[in-house]
């Protein structure tokens, strides 16, 4: 009949059972290694005309803090849209992004929450805007799921 369950068997099957998901881990762990070449874009950042305007994009992105309103990737505040695909929102338009930008006003709009006019020069605008171009770039595998994030 029925065999009785007994501790060996119930170690027996903890064993098995962690063994086969360490391993199961491991080989994930190892095709996830294997694509992540394949999945960045530092051609972008390697380029000697990109690289430095990318650069102070990301630090203007961060000295203004404009993660604590937006999201990128899918990381940040939820207050205003996601920004890791504006570039292709915006028609593939860094100059589009630019005056969105310049275009904001001094006081935000009244009577709610809006984005701030920061004033920033030609330069920091083209650097923000190539950032924002740059990281529309990344293979996100399908992240946002549409266009309007």
């Amino acid at each position: 009949m029925a065999q009785a369950f007994t501790k060996t068997m119930a170690r027996n099957i903890f064993y098995g059972g962690t063994l086969f998901f360490f391993l199961l881990f491991l080989a994930l762990t190892f095709d996830s290694h294997g694509q992540f070449p394949s999945r960045d874009n530092r051609a972008a950042l390697e380029s000697p005309d990109l690289g430095p305007k990318i650069a102070l994009g990301k630090k203007l992105w961060e000295e203004n803090d404009c993660i604590g309103c937006h999201t990128l990737l899918g990381e940040g505040a939820y207050f205003a849209p996601e920004l890791g695909n504006v570039y292709k929102r915006f028609g593939e338009s860094k100059e589009a992004i630019m005056g969105f930008i310049k275009s904001r006003p001094k006081d935000g709009v009244p009577g709610r929450r809006s984005m701030p006019q920061f004033n920033f020069t030609d330069e920091e605008l083209d650097a923000l805007a190539e950032f924002l171009k740059y990281v529309s770039g990344i293979n996100t595998s399908h992240w946002p799921p549409n266009v309007n994030g």
